[in-house]
């Protein structure tokens, strides 16, 4: 109220000096801002103003470490594969970022650069307007892990950044007033500028919009407004042209990697458990119920021999190795493919339970996907499968990875058959394996499980049957046979194969050794021998990285969230409650059924073949990857999908192929 009497008695004489004064202000904020915006950019295109550059490491989304070369400058952290401007791998915009120390179990000194709010770091091009950088491991969009190789030195970059972060508010303005100064050039530098005005509206478009409109709101003040009405419109027309990614984003499936893999050890010894007297009861009882050549899929089974997964998601074992198929795509000849095809068959066995247990039979409609990065090739195989059907069981999958070249499809209607001492799991189906770049088909079986000592003797698990590799367009062929332990054979007879590949009539190659060690291959001709595979630890530690969705993310009928109560009481070893929880699960599915009576099930991602007996996903695209139309691969309540470049995006890709050949 005094405020308003105060300015009602002012004078026209001081109302006009305070609005000269206001003017005097915005002049001298305008004048500021174009002084620090030209000394940025001499910052900037003078080579030798770089604020500190060495090695450091750096943790990709495999987490394991590359070593790249790193060059700060005022607001931008540049990374290079070696020193040098030859090789450049990607530009952090420090504007988006914060730092923080992160302690390290290791030798040297970790700190952390992230985006508080989880958006990319990334700058659009390079310091030349590279628009692709140098190939190295995946490494994170919106957080970045460097280690230095002693505290000393970590603390120096500590400094240096802290430095480097104090000039985001001028690169924001170097960004905007580009045009209001004599910044125009061709040099290095103004290809920075470029790429830190395209990005900073990628990453920040509130806070850009709110700043521009302040400085419109001056230049009206100084009937300027027709100029800031056209720079504002040509930052809506390039931010629509950047968020092609960005809509992607909103509407792909969120995956993490995966927090933890259980494995058993390797050998015989994790196929191999002595049962306790308590369970042993559990055992009398269920097999009273049982008689000779009896089918096990409607006997419910004690929680004890639970693997605290579903089956949906052990499927999806094979695939760890998915980049074995992406080589296999490249290799010239029908014999090289087929042997990498077979090497990625192998890779899918040596995982195995802590123990002999059985997954979870999937309830009717569920679901379970997951996917894995590759690294070598900046790709995504992606998988997805669905319970299509309860009695008999049946569990459809799908798997793509368009980028590199292939994608699977297949059924498997799993069947227990209860022999009195022993029982056997049969895998009933196959998988049809496509090369998309190649139109070959190959049609792929599964052994059977064979679990021994159930009555007396020590209870023993493993894999047998005679399984084939087909692909009728190249002629060639691979049989190869699991054989069970002799009854009196020795601990070297344990997971023996043999088999041989065939183009047409002719044995190329035989194969044989341990399905969970080693696998020797020898050529027919020159009798040559060589490990097809052996899954040592380097193997293992080659691994791709499983990324799944967060339980909380999930559907209600997707494995991990519809089984998680009987899996935490397993895992708390309350076999009580697990059998409780899994009561709760099978006789609500019971009751579905009832509900339904005799209305057909119908599968929400897979639909049957009644001219093959074969089921098939429904959203499948198995025409080859197009890099001057596909943008990316993503999935969205499982249905598999592929981004298409816009016009833009197609010009700037087929320019960079021009200039890459005129190189």
């Amino acid at each position: 109220m005094f405020i308003g009497l105060e300015k009602e008695s002012s004078s026209p004489t001081e109302k006009l000096a305070r609005k000269e004064s206001l003017k005097v202000q915005k002049k001298n904020y305008r004048q500021e801002k174009k002084r620090v915006a030209k000394e940025l950019f001499s910052a900037l295109k003078d080579p030798s103003v770089v604020i500190m550059s060495n090695w450091l490491k750096i943790r990709g989304t495999l987490k394991s470490w590359t070593k790249l070369w790193c060059v700060l400058k005022p607001g931008i952290l540049l990374i290079y594969k070696t020193p040098g401007s030859d090789h450049w791998v990607g530009t952090i915009l420090l504007n988006a970022c914060k730092l923080i120390e992160r302690p390290s179990k290791k030798d040297g000194f970790c700190f952390k650069l992230y985006h508080p709010l989880d958006k990319s770091i990334w700058a659009m091009k390079g310091p030349k307007g590279e628009s692709v950088g140098s190939i190295t491991q995946p490494l994170p969009s919106n957080y970045l892990i460097f280690r230095a190789a002693s505290e000393s030195d970590g603390r120096c970059w500590m400094d240096a950044l802290e430095l480097a972060l104090s000039c985001s508010s001028l690169s924001k303005m170097t960004a905007k007033s580009g045009r209001d100064g004599d910044l125009s050039g061709s040099s290095e530098s103004s290809h920075i500028l470029q790429l830190l005005q395209s990005s900073l509206n990628q990453i920040s478009h509130g806070h850009l919009f709110n700043d521009a409109n302040s400085d419109k709101s001056e230049r009206e003040a100084h009937e300027d407004s027709d100029n800031g009405a056209n720079e504002n419109g040509g930052r809506l027309t390039e931010e629509s042209d950047m968020d092609q990614s960005d809509d992607v984003c909103l509407q792909a499936t969120v995956f993490v990697e995966e927090a933890h893999e259980e494995m058993g050890e390797a050998g015989e010894a994790s196929q191999v458990e002595t049962v306790s007297e308590e369970n042993k009861g559990l055992i009398w009882t269920l097999l009273k119920q049982l008689r000779p050549g009896m089918d096990l899929s409607k006997v419910v089974l004690p929680t004890f021999i639970l693997e605290p997964r579903s089956f949906l998601d052990k499927l999806s074992d094979y695939y760890y190795h998915a980049d074995l198929l992406s080589q296999a795509v490249m290799e010239e000849s029908p014999y090289s493919r087929m042997k990498q095809v077979l090497r990625w068959y192998l890779s899918g066995f040596y995982k195995k339970p802590k123990g002999l247990k059985k997954p979870y039979n999937p309830i009717l409609g569920e679901m379970f996907r997951c996917c894995w990065l590759h690294p070598q090739t900046d790709s995504c195989t992606f998988y997805i499968a669905e319970q299509v059907s309860h009695h008999p069981p049946v569990s459809a999958f799908y798997i793509s990875n368009r980028k590199d070249g292939f994608c699977i499809t297949g059924s498997i209607l799993a069947k227990s058959k209860f022999y009195g001492n022993s029982l056997s799991a049969i895998l009933d189906g196959k998988a049809r394996l496509l090369f998309l770049t190649r139109d070959e088909e190959y049609i792929i079986t599964m052994p059977y499980a064979h679990c021994k000592g159930i009555l007396y003797g020590t209870m023993t698990l493993e894999l047998g049957g005679k399984i084939t590799i087909e692909c009728e367009k190249t002629q060639c062929y691979t049989e190869l046979e699991y054989k069970l332990k002799p009854f009196l054979g020795s601990s070297c007879n344990v997971n023996q194969i043999s088999g041989k590949i065939r183009l047409g009539e002719d044995v190329l190659a035989t194969v044989d050794g341990h399905w969970d060690s080693k696998v020797h291959l020898t050529e027919k001709r020159t009798g040559q021998q060589e490990v097809l595979w052996y899954p040592g630890p380097d193997i293992r530690r080659q691994r791709l990285k499983r990324q799944v969705v967060q339980v909380d993310q999930q559907e209600a009928f997707e494995s991990e969230r519809l089984w998680q109560h009987v899996t935490r009481a397993i895992n708390d070893k309350d076999q009580m409650r697990a059998t409780q929880e899994k009561f709760v699960l099978e006789e609500a599915q019971r009751q579905e059924a009832r509900e339904r009576a005799e209305r057909p099930w119908n599968p929400r991602l897979f639909t049957f073949n009644s001219d093959t007996n074969e089921w098939h996903y429904k959203y499948p695209n198995t025409e080859a990857w197009d890099p001057e139309h596909c943008l990316l691969q993503f999935e969205k309540d499982g249905v598999i999908q592929t981004k298409e470049k816009s016009q833009r995006q197609r010009s700037s890709f087929a320019y960079s192929q021009n200039w890459c050949s005129c190189r």
